[in-house]
């Protein structure tokens, strides 16, 4: 067989990878509108089914990660891509709410393993010089799929209702499938195989049999605090452009697709940042102070209901809080060697899952009560407050210590 080197096609199943699992959430937050009333369940209900499928995710994360260690990464891409395909055919068959509880628990499992194996991929197969440059491409994959179905599944729905729109959208993960088989066994290792690694590893990078060192559960209190807001606003801001500002269902799943363009730029740029050697814990403090001024551009949008003061935090939140697993990954990427960069990496990923989990059931509840979005937008700003004090004391430490 022909190997080739890695190049767009490697990258592009990177990409799809951690794309295909957060599809159908995404896509039941552009027509929440729709499945509440389909359904028959109110807002917290309706949250829910993002807290089970990014709790889904924080377990898988956080006891998969060493099995993930032991097998091979075509394994672990076909694992993904069915389970994702499995998750959103079954929120297509007609069913209640239960159905779509355990294809939106699917969904999590499907985000249990991806960035892991593509992170292993990027130190396994890529050249040092451009691993840093498509952490930020393949970590967009998040709002490349928040892209399309903002904007595909609000229309499609309108022809074929959102169970059918689910059922076309489980075809992606299999067309990614094939391609990944084909592309992953003809790129080579750059060395040799994974069993020979440790005894390769650089000295200065400790692997504890134990566990793992204090800067990766930095990190992934970091990813929990801003995963709370992030998935907090996420699940919720079409629903909100609809409800407050009188946004049509379409322009409601623009508001999260306008999100995913900026995020996608976002992550792009912040790994070009980082790639030029910025520390890692300063750019998490201007992503956090970015996140917080956004959270205030919502609460005028809320009070005012004026477009403009939406549009601006929507901007915002891409820029900033949909940036951060970039930085985070980078990081990793910097400091862990391959042979425990799947469990490392489900470590961080685990504290980020749990975040997405608390955030949107935790919102539902709010935006359920009398405060409404009012109150919701407050809770996210105070916690976007302890990222950033969380920031500042991972500075601080950097700066005594002189890592990067």
């Amino acid at each position: 067989m022909r190997k080739d080197t890695a190049g767009p096609g490697l990258l592009s199943i990177l990409l799809g990878a951690v794309a295909v699992g957060p599809l159908l959430l995404y896509g039941l937050s552009a027509t929440s509108e729709e499945i509440i009333t389909d359904l028959g369940i109110n807002e917290a209900q309706f949250g829910l089914l993002a807290t089970i499928c990014f709790a889904c995710a924080a377990v898988g994360n956080a006891t998969l990660g060493r099995l993930a260690d032991r097998h091979s990464d075509l394994t672990l891409m076909t694992v993904i891509f069915l389970i994702a395909s499995l998750a959103l055919g079954l929120a297509g068959v007609p069913g209640g709410y239960l159905v779509l509880v355990i294809a939106a628990g699917l969904s999590g499992v499907a985000q249990s393993f991806p960035n892991g194996v593509t992170n292993r991929i990027l130190l396994e197969r890529v050249p040092a010089n451009k691993r840093i440059g498509w952490v930020g491409v393949k970590q967009s994959g998040v709002q490349v799929s928040q892209l399309i179905a903002s904007l595909s599944f609000p229309l499609l729905a309108v022809l074929i209702g959102w169970r059918g729109t689910a059922l076309l959208a489980a075809l992606v993960p299999l067309v990614l499938l094939v391609f990944t088989w084909r592309i992953l066994r003809r790129v080579p290792l750059l060395h040799p195989r994974r069993d020979a690694a440790p005894s390769t590893e650089p000295s200065n990078h400790p692997a504890p049999a134990r566990g793992h060192s204090a800067a990766v559960w930095a990190l992934a209190a970091f990813g929990c605090l801003n995963g709370i807001g992030v998935q907090a606003t996420n699940v919720y801001l079409p629903l909100f452009a609809v409800r407050e500002l009188d946004f049509s269902l379409v322009l409601g799943g623009a508001t999260a697709a306008v999100a995913g363009v900026v995020g996608v730029t976002a992550r792009i740029g912040w790994a070009r940042v980082m790639a030029r050697g910025t520390s890692g814990p300063v750019l998490l403090l201007v992503l956090a102070l970015t996140a917080l001024t956004g959270v205030g551009a919502f609460l005028g949008a809320d009070a005012t209901g004026w477009p403009a003061l939406l549009w601006t935090a929507v901007m915002l939140h891409g820029a900033s809080a949909l940036g951060v697993s970039v930085v985070l990954m980078s990081v990793l990427l910097r400091s862990i060697p391959s042979a425990k960069m799947a469990s490392a990496s489900g470590v961080v990923t685990a504290g980020m899952f749990t975040g997405f989990a608390i955030g949107p059931l935790g919102m539902g509840l709010m935006i359920s009560s009398g405060g409404g979005f009012t109150l919701g937008w407050l809770a996210v700003g105070g916690i976007y407050l302890l990222s950033t004090l969380l920031a500042v004391i991972l500075v601080s430490r950097r700066r005594r210590s002189g890592n990067s």
